[in-house]
């Protein structure tokens, strides 16, 4: 071989074997990453849920540490107002403080959280999380922590869900 034939053939660029291992190693790592992405878009619009009950939190909590009486139950469910936004069909609080939201199961993530779209957040006397807060009977005492559940008969799945409420 003389230096014209090998500057040609250096100048040649690709083979299609080599374009071929490319391709396929975009479309390995696309095969893993979507199914990642599309957890990650969810679990994103299942926060602006908790978020949307945090704001509502504040409001119970005040109403419980400010109360001048023991039975606040028919105050508690109007503490806040409900707001619905793209993820949020309807947020509501009962007479103990439990303040639940409902997401949009269509824009949440369709059929992927299906009949699973509802979060709560319950008030507790204790910080062990053993005694929940009573609207009845326990106006004026200080709310010690807020736990996030899911619905016990259609739990949305764990992967969906913020940190605060693993």
């Amino acid at each position: 071989m003389n230096r014209r034939s090998i500057a040609r053939r250096a100048q040649a660029g690709f083979t299609l074997i080599e374009l071929m291992i490319v391709v396929a190693i975009i479309g390995i790592l696309a095969a893993v990453a979507l199914p990642a992405y599309q957890d990650y878009t969810v679990r994103a619009k299942v926060s602006e849920m908790v978020l949307a009950a945090s704001s509502c939190r504040t409001s119970v909590t005040e109403m419980y540490q400010s109360a001048s009486q023991a039975d606040i139950s028919a105050s508690l469910p109007n503490a806040c107002s409900t707001t619905a936004s793209k993820y949020v069909k309807k947020l509501a609080v009962d007479a103990n403080g439990v303040i639940t939201v409902q997401g949009d199961a269509a824009t949440l993530g369709g059929s992927v959280v299906a009949n699973k779209d509802s979060i709560s957040l319950t008030p507790y006397i204790d910080a062990a999380q053993a005694t929940a807060m009573d609207g009845t009977k326990d106006g004026g005492k200080v709310i010690a922590a807020w736990k996030c559940l899911t619905d016990a008969t259609n739990p949305l799945d764990n992967r969906y869900l913020p940190g605060s409420c693993k």
